[in-house]
């Protein structure tokens, strides 16, 4: 028997291969059918609302999750006599016209998979084997996979897991990304994984103001699904092979294995583990950081325009969402941040509602680790820490303050004092006089 799933999929088909009027839809989902039901002319009217003259920009996978959520559609399910697929058309969908603003991006042409191969120097095998993410011989043995799994400790508890891609599959991701996904800009509000955008960026933008919204995703990039890329890259106008196909190079699913030999520490709560074993974004590999931005374009449109409701400012870096603004902004708080959660919720992404905060201009305001009160400031504690290691540095050795056995100590003082100059150039100028007046002879401090 076939499932909702199945049958929302086959009539989806069968509409993007047809005409776009409410009449031809109704006919279409009947011949899918072989009967007319009587939920079909709701269906069928409020997917050409929804969709409009934008009908054959949607993919399948839109159109089924519009028939799956109709009420209709769900109530033929509950009873005896099932939906079920008499015919499939095996007719392709209707190809659109390029919108001006994706033909401005001239991103690459892929009109099947041996062109995307010869694109990424592979042969039609060779880009088989490393879209092919499901495979169960993977499964079973790890050295077939196309990833190198670590665990990583979270600052603040619970473990992050890193999924690094092995060199040929992180080759073809680069030429991914820097042939198409680098072409294609994520909406204003983002600004992490950007060249020229920084923490900082983000910070700037919420200094001087009376209250500071923080609020932050949970499992940023494994909550992002296969299927969500699929999507994307069928927005950007490739076919279906061809967008299922780029959606797998990019993807991975976490073999059991790597859970069961984490011996030596707790096991990932359910929540995670589920979105791990199930085709997710990567977090390691390098398409992976521009692919969150893209497919948390809606997100951010969507708070940016609530915010401006608001008089409020919005920005993201990465998981990170900052709300900001003065009185009005304020006075609308108690209403404001259900609404936030629920347009997180109905774009596919979960708060983590542990780390939300609400800073007022009487507290220490803190964005991304920068206190933004006035301006952009370092925090108090993260100066005083490093002034008086670079102290000791220079009243006794270097290695002595070299506790955590840093494999290049001066560069590791000099990466943060770079990082401080960035935020506050004047505060850090002490702080680099005593850094260079540091005798950094002894091997130790380097060892």
């Amino acid at each position: 028997m076939d499932t909702p799933k199945q049958v929302a999929f086959a009539i989806a088909d069968a509409l993007l291969a047809g005409e776009c009027s409410h009449i031809a839809l109704m006919k279409n989902v009947s011949w899918v059918l072989g009967r007319k039901w009587p939920w079909i002319p709701a269906l069928c009217q409020k997917i050409y609302r929804h969709a409009g003259r934008h009908f054959y920009h949607y993919s399948r996978h839109e159109i089924a999750a519009l028939i799956l959520d109709d009420h209709g559609y769900y109530d033929a399910w509950r009873g005896e006599d099932k939906p079920q697929i008499k015919q499939y058309c095996l007719l392709p969908a209707i190809t659109p016209e390029k919108p001006a603003w994706l033909q401005a991006l001239a991103l690459p042409e892929f009109n099947n998979s041996a062109d995307l191969a010869r694109h990424l120097n592979l042969t039609v095998s060779e880009l088989a084997w490393f879209a092919d993410q499901w495979r169960q011989d993977a499964q079973a043995v790890p050295q077939l996979g196309h990833y190198h799994y670590r665990w990583l400790e979270k600052a603040k508890g619970g473990w992050r897991l890193l999924e690094i891609p092995k060199s040929r599959l992180r080759n073809i991701q680069s030429k991914i990304l820097q042939q198409l996904l680098n072409r294609v800009p994520p909406h204003a509000a983002a600004q992490a994984f950007q060249q020229g955008l920084s923490s900082i960026s983000h910070a700037a933008q919420h200094t001087g103001k009376r209250v500071v919204v923080r609020l932050d995703l949970k499992d940023f990039f494994t909550s992002i699904p296969g299927s969500r890329l699929h999507a994307l890259f069928a927005k950007l106008g490739y076919p279906e092979n061809v967008a299922g196909t780029l959606a797998r190079l990019c993807s991975n699913r976490t073999p059991g294995a790597i859970f069961r030999n984490k011996t030596d520490k707790p096991q990932a709560s359910i929540s995670a583990a589920h979105l791990l074993r199930s085709p997710h974004l990567p977090q390691g590999a390098p398409t992976s950081p521009a692919l969150a931005n893209l497919s948390a374009y809606r997100l951010d449109m969507r708070l940016q325009a609530l915010a401006g409701s608001m008089q409020a400012r919005y920005s993201r870096y990465a998981d990170d969402l900052t709300f900001s603004g003065d009185d009005e902004f304020e006075q609308s708080l108690q209403r404001f941040i259900p609404r936030v959660t629920a347009i997180v919720l109905e774009e596919g992404f979960v708060l983590n509602y542990k780390k939300t905060r609400i800073m007022r201009a009487s507290t220490r305001q803190q964005v991304t680790g920068i206190v933004v009160n006035s301006h952009c400031n370092i925090k108090r504690a993260d100066y005083d820490t490093l002034k008086a290691i670079l102290t000791n540095c220079l009243r006794h050795n270097p290695a002595s303050q070299n506790r955590e056995g840093h494999a290049n100590f001066r560069a590791h003082l000099a990466g943060k004092l770079a990082y401080m100059r960035m935020i506050n150039p004047a505060r850090t100028a002490k702080l680099q006089t005593l850094f260079e007046q540091i005798s950094w002879s002894d091997s130790t401090a380097k060892a």
